[in-house]
């Protein structure tokens, strides 16, 4: 035989030799990782456990914070007007104290008490962040006013107001009322 031929014919041999000594370890392996499987779901398991545990705290975290948010909101809801409601009853009080008063006083002193009513009523009033509109003078805006009528006008510039009927309130920047006017028009109209 050739050289080739012996190295062909010896080729087959030593690789059977290698096969017959990797099965053993592959083998091996294989039992290893058989064996190490237990290990692994019990592994898996402890991990799911772990993992359920987790989500069930936090869905009780998310229930007792809706629970408490529902709370705070009707809390809001009986007791939000509470600071306002206290400065109303000073305005009634004064109220009352001018009724009273009103068959001995004079006509300057029941103006007069009326006038510091009226103060109380609306400082409460801003206190709760409601803001009056006078909107006298300044062009017609419809987000904010209501239009009564037209006037011609020759003191006031077309398209602004020029009487103010009843004014308008804003409760932190969102409109209550808005004021009823009467817009200039050009004079001749």
């Amino acid at each position: 035989m050739s050289d080739s031929t012996e190295k062909a014919v010896q080729a087959p041999e030593a690789t059977e030799e290698q096969v017959d000594n990797q099965q053993p370890e592959a083998t091996g392996e294989a039992d290893n990782e058989a064996m190490d499987l237990p290990a692994q779901l019990v592994a898996a398991q402890e991990k799911s456990i772990e993992n359920y545990n987790k989500y069930m705290q936090l869905a009780a975290d998310i229930d007792n914070l809706r629970k408490r948010t529902v709370r705070e909101v009707e809390h809001a809801r009986k007791y939000g007007a509470e600071r306002l409601s206290s400065e109303l009853l000073t305005a009634v009080d004064s109220l009352e104290m001018g009724i009273e008063a009103g068959a001995s006083a004079s006509t300057e002193a029941l103006i007069e008490g009326t006038q510091a009513t009226l103060k109380l009523l609306v400082g409460a009033l801003m206190n709760a962040g409601i803001e009056q509109l006078d909107p006298l003078g300044e062009p017609f805006d419809p987000n904010l006013h209501e239009a009564m009528t037209m006037q011609p006008s020759d003191s006031a510039e077309p398209g602004s107001v020029l009487t103010v009927v009843q004014k308008g309130y804003r409760l932190n920047g969102r409109l209550l009322r808005p004021a009823r006017v009467i817009v200039a028009s050009e004079p001749g109209t």
